[in-house]
């Protein structure tokens, strides 16, 4: 995938369809992006991304879709993940499951681990839709300051 040029995938809210995404972005991006990021981190915090707009905003209803963009610029990679939810604020959600009140918890982690991975994570209604929020995550390109 040369810079500037995206990717545009809609499925239907079922976590079998995670990882053929997953798979679409990292061999769409392949040669084009820095390998160490396209080998932990943006499969990592996509699958978050993916789980939550599945479970959490589409609430697994297969008759909704989740949208995954992605565009490679010149100094990053951007996706975004939206889903036709009511969206969710990410400061008010976004817990550290480090600390002691969190360690047995099994939610809170995804948004948290999203944001050690990634350079930036943004939410945001999603455009022209009455329902719909968007999580964008965004790698930048070695040399490429915020």
């Amino acid at each position: 995938m040369p810079a500037s040029r995206t990717l545009d995938l809609r499925i239907p809210s079922e976590l079998q369809h995670i990882e053929g995404v997953v798979e679409a972005v990292l061999r769409g991006c392949a040669g084009a992006f820095d390998a160490r990021a396209l080998g932990l981190k943006l499969p990592v915090a996509l699958t978050e991304a993916l789980s939550n707009a599945i479970l959490r905003g589409n609430g697994e209803d297969a008759r909704k879709e989740v949208r995954v963009r992605v565009e490679l610029r010149d100094d990053a990679l951007v996706v975004e993940v939206e889903d036709e939810g009511q969206g969710f604020d990410l400061e008010a959600c976004t817990e550290d499951p480090t600390t002691p009140e969190n360690l047995e918890r099994e939610d809170g982690r995804g948004l948290f681990l999203m944001r050690a991975l990634v350079d930036r994570v943004e939410n945001f209604r999603a455009r022209g839709h009455p329902q719909g929020n968007v999580v964008r995550l965004t790698l930048r390109r070695p040399g490429h300051a915020a």
